[in-house]
């Protein structure tokens, strides 16, 4: 307790005196000492303080922002519907165009033809991905990769989907741990090879059943060498696969479901993208550039080749729009139906949406010239 004397008289003071004992004088000189590294702990700690609470609040700031948009999002929809209801008139006037029709036509065409493959694709990527362990590939596949390549691309035909289906599925794969050169080989051979596209092509080529050879070898041809050469000049930061929302403590069948809900939103994006660009271009391009290329035989190679890229047709359909092209050579046909698997608008779209804008701007071309390449020694050998 402190104890209080009497202030002694004079002009100095004429207030009490508080003393405090000795035990705690000899505490304040201890604290004392110790004043100037509390000092710089107390600012370290106010620092701490400051930035714990700038970052509280920036993930606060952030909360309410996607508070505010998921609040906005019904209002946004309303708000487009009703100016759907409104310019209604306008609308059927626009859509009634000839070109419109044609863009129309070519755009659902595109999506039906594709999206059962998709889903089947996505479906068996979410198989793979929550089901098969990672050690299956290491043993199914062969641990040297320029022996895995031509497995992959032989596995290619048992799949029954076309490229809308096998880009989840090389997607997973090389999320599983398979090399990039096999998952790529099996991307481009899968749609070309399988049991369905070869029977579609000689139904549609029953006067040539050397198409249907031709198209096995050229295909399967093309996919191993542009696995080899990923292999040989690929490198790992061109190729990013997406991340897939993890699934802990959910069932196998939760996992299974919600991988096929994120295939589909992500895969299904960019096929409706592509879609839209091959109705543009086919809406747009005329039909006699397709007459005056035919009559040169390798300006006629070249034209079915960027042709196949454009129209964008999956491939179990692909061999019956070549058949058709009556006034091109089998060679030009058979590249027609190498190239348009392999590479077409709404595959780039689908293949920069999985592994990455840098790798479909390097592998899309060089894709588009070994499979000219492919088709155009295959037709010398076998047509």
């Amino acid at each position: 307790m402190a104890i209080t004397r009497p202030a002694p008289t004079g002009e100095d003071s004429h207030e009490p005196t508080t003393c405090a004992p000795e035990g705690e004088e000899r505490v304040t000189g201890k604290a004392a000492e110790r004043a100037p590294g509390t000092a710089s702990e107390r600012e370290r700690a106010s620092e701490i303080d400051g930035s714990v609470a700038i970052r509280g609040a920036a993930e606060v700031g952030e909360a309410a922002e996607v508070g505010r948009r998921e609040a906005r999002s019904p209002l946004v929809l309303t708000m487009l519907l009703l100016l759907l209801v409104l310019l209604q008139g306008p609308i059927r006037g626009a859509l009634s165009a000839p070109v419109m029709q044609s863009w129309m036509t070519v755009f659902v065409a595109v999506l039906v033809q594709a999206l059962p493959f998709l889903v089947l694709g996505v479906l068996l990527s979410a198989a793979i991905a929550v089901f098969v362990p990672p050690s299956f590939f290491a043993r199914a596949l062969p641990s040297r990769p320029a022996l895995a390549v031509p497995v992959a691309g032989m596995a290619g035909a048992i799949l029954p989907g076309c490229e809308c289906a096998s880009v989840p599925v090389a997607g997973a794969l090389v999320r599983r741990g398979v090399t990039p050169a096999a998952a790529l080989a099996f991307l481009l051979s899968a749609p070309a090879i399988n049991p369905i596209v070869l029977t579609a092509t000689a139904v549609a080529f029953p006067r040539n059943p050397e198409m249907v050879l031709a198209r096995f070898v050229a295909s399967l041809l093309v996919a191993c060498a542009m696995g080899w050469l990923w292999h040989r000049l690929g490198r790992t930061d061109w190729l990013r696969p997406p991340e897939r929302p993890h699934h802990e403590g959910d069932t196998k069948g939760a996992a299974f479901w919600g991988s096929v809900r994120h295939d589909v939103m992500h895969a299904g994006g960019f096929l409706v993208v592509g879609a839209m660009a091959a109705a543009t271009l086919k809406a747009v391009a005329p039909a006699s550039w397709l007459r005056t290329a035919a009559d040169n035989p390798l300006v006629a190679i070249l034209a079915l080749a960027i042709l196949a890229v454009l129209l964008s047709i999956c491939s179990e359909a692909d061999a019956f729009v070549a058949a058709s092209l009556t006034q091109f050579s089998l060679t030009a046909k058979l590249a027609f139906l190498v190239v348009g698997p392999m590479i077409d608008l709404k595959l780039f779209a689908m293949q920069a949406g999985t592994f990455g804008r840098g790798f479909a701007l390097r592998f899309a071309p060089a894709t588009f010239v070994a499979a000219i390449l492919g088709a155009v020694l295959t037709a010398a050998v076998l047509l």
